[in-house]
């Protein structure tokens, strides 16, 4: 290990925050434009190359990792107008292509190649809408993995653009007229100062007609009276109304407006108002409406109404709650298509327009489902299916007779039998029961000091897929145990479930992660020198957090893009956000919570901490790259061990959406290098076992 770190200046700053004294000595990292956090940023990444070049195993990860993710890779295709409409990718494209085409046998036509738009692959089609007539596309790309949305409108036909351009939009999709004449989208003003960092407020609602310039654009909804509130507009299936959610921050709770599209005299009108539940629009029979809902219900059920009676006492539950957490409901050819979770993985069952029950889909095998995507009178629809060892394949349904039928495959080098997956439950601090998918190669000897990967999330009602990764795939050829819990703060089972791991309960997550590691150690699957914990995002905080509780647990920690400062995440781009699950550091008494966990206000001098890498991009505009600076920072100062502490900022490239696929694979190429580094990667497990017989 290199020494000295680059130099890193302190600050004798010290911020009285409800009272009590908080010293910020890298403040001055949250200037991402001085000269002298771009020097900072050249010279840790210099000594992180540095590092990861030592590495002779460096090279064997970079050639599996090009060949195994150099597969066709498919969407589920979306029936617009008759055509179908779906993105792929060669395999090693940094950029998934959109293509369509006028019937399932025909040649696919390539309507959109974000490839061809930068030479680095940074800029990325970041959200489409179809007309209706499956004519016009209305498009967005984002540049070096921003959230900034430049919108735009192309001809289906001979693929030329519109002189149409929308700018500022963030956070928004596209909802087109039923005359195809033009569609909503929601933006901010342009911001002022630093637009990657400063904070969001006043979404509001337009419609933009095609040929007129944005300046023309109608304002249909904001809320001056809320800063906070943000707003996607939904045209509903037959033209006739748009559907207007209204969200206050990240919290479930949202409300819904409606607007008379038939009526020039309209206006907005409240049918769900009070913020209470989450209300999701399924389909509509004219004024009867269709939503899925977690109001008196945790797990979601359906319920129908006329939207001008829309009090709670007026409405007919049609899928009642069950056992299982109802994740997402589409009406398509008659019938209810919902997706539940069952314990963690998905299952899909359909329901007649009444609710009677109408069978089941067969799926594969314990994994995830993504698509089914279609109009009430579709007759078919499309989805993919992927698991831990089974990469995407896209399926076709006749939604009638429920033929399935292969609609694409990939063809990857790999045997999926020479892999083994099991559930298994543990106790959490608590007692609570958490479930923990563990995978790896089926010959492989358990020994008790197997290199293992332990991921997790736990936050903002989201459940972390059970999907493929070639990633975790090469972990996995290399000897090693890919682990997934699934920690309270999530989605997997509902509300109570979400509520368990949020504001004040947060530190539950955090006892679920470190319970998951001491759980894999107990049963004699690895020892804490060769257990690595990551996570992204909310995951990032988690693995920060756990990384300053329990030093002691774990042989190598990789949080990536984390919210690491909980003091000040409310300040920059949209972290006011999520307040509505971390709670305010202007509360006095969330403020408590907060400091007690936050991982760069934990870090002690004198601790011995594991080898870490920090991951961030310099281009995040949804988790302030701020926040992974002064973490990098304070452990490489506190640092009183041997154990190197980086930090990998990847230039050009944000929080992790739209980012090209060359970057993906060089941060995985790097984060399994410094796991198995500090590993001792002369184990007695062979490398790549499955490549040389």
């Amino acid at each position: 290990m290199p020494r000295p770190y680059p130099l890193t200046h302190t600050q004798d700053l010290v911020e009285a925050i409800h009272g009590q004294p908080i010293p910020d000595p890298y403040r001055w990292m949250e200037d991402l434009e001085s000269d002298e956090i771009r020097a900072w940023i050249e010279a840790q990444n210099r000594l992180t190359d540095s590092v990861l070049a030592q590495s002779p195993l460096r090279g064997q990860i970079q050639a599996r990792m090009l060949e195994l993710w150099d597969y066709e890779k498919y969407s589920p295709p979306a029936k617009r107008g008759g055509r179908y409409f779906f993105t792929y990718n060669t395999g090693l494209l940094n950029q998934d292509v959109l293509y369509w085409m006028a019937g399932l046998e025909d040649e696919p036509k390539v309507l959109i190649d974000p490839n061809a738009l930068s030479e680095d692959g940074t800029v990325a089609l970041s959200g489409a809408a179809v007309s209706r007539d499956g004519r016009l596309l209305a498009y967005g790309l984002s540049e070096a993995g921003s959230d900034w949305q430049t919108w735009h409108v192309r001809r289906v036909d001979d693929g030329q653009d519109l002189d149409d351009e929308i700018a500022w939009v963030k956070f928004s999709g596209a909802s087109w007229d039923k005359n195809g004449a033009g569609f909503f989208y929601s933006r901010y003003d342009a911001p002022e100062g630093d637009a990657l960092k400063s904070a969001n407020y006043h979404h509001k609602l337009y419609y933009h007609r095609l040929g007129t310039p944005q300046a023309q654009d109608r304002l249909i909804y904001a809320r001056p009276d809320h800063k906070e509130w943000g707003f996607n507009g939904e045209v509903t299936e037959d033209g006739r109304y748009l559907v207007i959610y209204a969200w206050h921050g990240t919290a479930e709770e949202n409300g819904v407006f409606v607007l008379d599209l038939d009526d020039p005299q309209a206006e907005v009108t409240g049918i769900l108002t009070e913020f209470d539940a989450a209300y999701e629009l399924v389909w509509n029979e004219g004024r009867r409406f269709f939503f899925k809902t977690d109001q008196d219900a945790p797990l979601n059920r359906v319920v129908a109404f006329d939207f001008e009676h829309p009090a709670p006492e007026n409405w007919e539950t049609v899928l009642p709650e069950g056992e299982d957490k109802l994740e997402s409901v589409e009406f398509i050819g008659g019938r209810f298509v919902c997706t539940y979770l069952h314990h963690a993985a998905h299952q899909v069952r359909f329901f007649k327009p009444d609710g009677s029950p109408d069978g089941e889909l067969a799926l594969p095998g314990i994994g995830m489902v993504i698509g089914f995507s279609g109009r009430g009178d579709d007759p078919e629809t499309f989805y993919k299916f992927s698991s831990f060892t089974t990469p995407g394949t896209v399926y076709r349904l006749n939604i009638s007779d429920r033929k399935v039928t292969v609609f694409r495959a990939p063809d990857l080098a790999f045997d999926p039998d020479d892999y083994v997956t099991e559930q298994v439950f543990y106790e959490s601090k608590d007692g609570t029961r958490i479930p923990l998918f563990i995978t790896h190669r089926a010959d492989l000897e358990i020994n008790g000091e197997v290199p293992t990967y332990l991921y997790g999330y736990g936050g903002f009602n989201i459940p972390v897929p059970v999907g493929f990764s070639v990633p975790n795939l090469v972990w996995m050829e290399m000897g090693g145990i890919y682990a997934q819990a699934h920690l309270r703060g999530g989605g997997e089972y509902g509300r109570a479930w979400h509520e368990g791991g949020m504001k004040a309960n947060k530190q539950n997550v955090f006892d679920d992660f470190i319970a998951a590691a001491e759980f894999l150690i107990r049963k004699g699957y690895t020892d804490t020198p060769h257990l690595a914990i990551g996570g992204r995002s909310n995951g990032g905080l988690l693995v920060g957090a756990c990384l300053t509780q329990r030093p002691d647990l774990f042989g190598v920690c990789l949080p990536n893009v984390g919210v690491l400062d909980m003091l000040r995440f409310h300040k920059f781009t949209i972290g006011w956000a999520w307040v509505s699950d971390y709670g305010s550091p202007e509360d006095p008494h969330e403020f408590e919570t907060l400091l007690a966990y936050s991982p760069y206000h934990n870090v002690r001098e004198g601790t011995r901490y594991p080898p870490t890498m920090v991951l961030t991009g310099d281009h995040d505009d949804r988790v302030f790259p701020g926040h992974s600076f002064k973490f990098a920072a304070a452990l490489q100062k506190a640092q009183a061990g041997e154990a190197p502490i980086l930090i990998r900022i990847e230039t050009r490239a944000g929080h992790g959406v739209g980012k090209p696929t060359a970057k993906l694979i060089e941060e995985f190429i790097d984060m399994w290098t410094f796991a198995r580094m500090n590993m001792g990667e002369s184990s007695k497990l062979t490398p790549f076992a499955a490549l040389q017989g």
